[in-house]
């Protein structure tokens, strides 16, 4: 087993990794590009992969800086609301306001109208500012947008965000949806407690409503139309702003969001559409996020990747050129000895192949020389004898043909024939005149050409008369049937083929003589040869003969006496005349019949006796 297992692993190996059933060019081709090509790709390979990788982390980078921009830019600019917001707190008429807020039997409607005012100059002053409001705990509003009245405080507190507003004096910054007129817009809030100046308690919020003009103008900046975009979220989770006004004021969507929010640094999320860079900002409590769509991390690394790509098809281009040009020089030499080798295969030992080096390649193209002179040489020596015996082969055969068809002179039957007729006539014996005209016509048939070949016609004539002889012999016992097509009786074939193959049917196929048997001729047309069948269900031959009969056929050997000497005749004839690729084929079964195959090259003429 072992052994075996070793046969076939190295087996494999020849066939497998040698290669040994290719041709040199495919094995010096596979065997190159295992040593250029895969190398050269697998530098390719690792070449993109660290630059795609380097090209990704200053994505990030970039991605990163420009946060900590918008981050600050946008720290800036709330902070400058927020001062806003200060002045309006530290206004003198505001603290009127609130310290006339404080005595609950007061009248504020000349105060109200002061604050209103300098809350519509705050709104005129900046158009960034939508709307400021003051809202008391005890339900008073006032709007810079023309709202003043009471309000259901209530409500208020029952907002997300009211119970972070801080008690410090520091504000809170959120988003939400206002009113501005017919439809509601996306504001920012910045909400910050108002303290009584005697208890120091708080008695009412500030709310300053920022539009998000200023918001969209660097965020337009930082957005790209290739799905890169900017995000803010608040110390909540909400959305401050998102390019999707619909998500504004709405928590995020992001399924780790416990997690970013307990992040103070910075903070990377691979989502569906992109990776995610989140800058926290300690001044505000917020989380600035860019999402970096997929498209623009792989422009890059696609750019580097068809770069390497082209640079790698050149590099291979360059190096399967120059190797060509190097194999060529071992194939030019191989490939004109491979061309000469077949020319002597054919017989063709004209020339000499052309030695262009004194290499190991030269060497063997000069030994080649020598042995096909050499080899030239003796083949002419060696046609000189065949030429001379086969001559002396072909007049024995001749000679024996001659031999095998003139066996008897029937001369002398004939005329002898012809006066039994003429006796029968006489007498008023018909059936002895025509068994006497049919034997005499077998003997003219006979004497008629020397031509080794006669039509098919004519030797199915000759065939008739004989099984006419044999009717009378078994009188209702023998039946018989030609199928032959028209085109089948301008064939040549052999003289006297035929009729020794229907009679091994009375000798193989009747047995005690008593049984009926039936006997079938037929012709066709098999791969430009025609094909003849003589088939008898009679009893057949049995399996020793049989084999007997094709040992003979096989060697072309006729019995000295005996049975079979007809068929064996027969094929020997037809071999002598065509070649060994015609004969005789004989198949029996015993009890069942016998069929006898005649295999002969179609050979037509327009000469046909009909």
């Amino acid at each position: 087993m072992i052994a075996g297992l070793k046969k076939a692993m190295l087996h494999f190996i020849g066939e497998t990794i040698l290669l040994r059933e290719y041709s040199l060019a495919q094995k010096l081709a596979v065997f190159s590009a295992f040593l250029i090509t895969i190398p050269v790709l697998v530098m390719g390979v690792i070449s993109y992969y660290h630059s795609a990788s380097v090209l990704e982390d200053e994505v990030r980078a970039y991605r990163s800086q420009i946060n900590e921009q918008v981050k600050t830019q946008i720290e800036y600019y709330l902070r400058d609301v927020e001062i806003s917001g200060l002045k309006i707190i530290n206004y003198p008429d505001m603290k009127d306001f609130l310290r006339l807020y404080d005595q609950r039997d007061v009248d504020l409607t000349a105060s109200r109208e002061s604050i209103r005012n300098l809350l519509v100059n705050t709104v005129y002053s900046r158009p960034d500012i939508s709307s400021v409001s003051l809202i008391m705990d005890r339900g008073t509003v006032i709007n810079s947008s023309g709202f003043e009245g009471e309000y259901d405080i209530e409500k208020l507190r029952h907002a997300y965000w009211y119970n972070s507003i801080p008690r410090d004096g520091n504000s809170l910054i959120i988003s939400r949806f206002v009113k501005i007129g017919a439809k509601e817009e996306p504001v920012i809030t910045i909400i910050r407690r108002i303290h009584s100046s005697a208890t120091l308690s708080p008695i009412g919020i500030l709310l300053i409503d920022v539009n998000y003009r200023r918001l969209q103008e660097i965020a337009d900046k930082v957005n790209s139309k290739s799905g890169t975009y900017f995000f803010i979220l608040d110390a909540k989770g909400h959305y401050v702003y998102h390019a999707d006004s619909f998500k504004i004021g709405r928590p995020s969507e992001f399924q780790n969001i416990q997690q970013i929010m307990a992040t103070e640094g910075r903070f990377f999320v691979r989502e569906r559409e992109g990776e995610v860079v989140l800058d926290h900002s300690s001044a505000l409590g917020w989380r600035f996020g860019s999402v970096i769509a997929w498209a623009e991390v792989k422009r890059g690394t696609s750019n580097i990747g068809f770069t390497i790509m082209v640079t790698l098809i050149i590099c291979l281009l360059v190096a399967y050129v120059l190797g060509a040009s190097f194999v060529g020089t071992i194939l030019r030499p191989v490939r004109r000895l491979q061309r000469f080798m077949k020319k002597v295969q054919t017989g063709d030992f004209s020339g000499k192949v052309t030695v262009e080096s004194s290499d190991e390649l030269g060497q063997l193209t000069e030994g080649f020389n020598d042995m096909t002179k050499k080899l030239a040489d003796l083949i002419e020596q060696v046609y000189t004898a065949e030429l001379q015996k086969t001559q002396m082969s072909l007049q024995q055969k001749e000679m024996e043909l001659k031999m095998l068809q003139s066996q008897i002179n029937p001369h002398f039957l004939c005329n002898a024939l012809e006066t039994i007729r003429g006796m029968a006539l006489l007498e008023d014996k018909g059936n002895i005149a025509v068994m006497a005209a049919s034997l005499g016509a077998l003997l003219r048939y006979n004497l008629k050409t020397v031509s080794p070949t006669v039509t098919l016609r004519e030797e199915v004539e000759f065939c008739k008369v004989y099984l006419r002889i044999q009717q009378f012999r078994f009188d209702k016992n023998v039946e018989f049937c030609f199928t032959i097509p028209d085109w089948a009786f301008s064939a040549m074939i052999i003289k006297f083929s035929l009729q020794p193959l229907v009679e091994n049917c009375f000798v193989h196929g009747l047995g005690s003589g008593t049984q009926h048997i039936k006997i079938c001729i037929t012709a066709k047309c098999e791969d430009e040869d025609i094909v003849l069948e003589i088939q008898d269900d009679g009893v057949g031959i049995t399996p020793e003969v049989l084999e007997k009969i094709q040992k003979r056929l096989q060697n072309a050997e006729i019995p000295a006496a005996g049975k079979n000497i007809g068929i064996v005749n027969v094929h020997r004839r037809i071999v002598n005349l065509f070649g060994n690729a015609y004969g005789l084929q004989v198949n029996s079964i015993c009890n069942k019949g016998t069929k006898v195959s005649i295999r002969m090259p179609l050979i037509k003429t327009d000469k046909d006796d009909s």
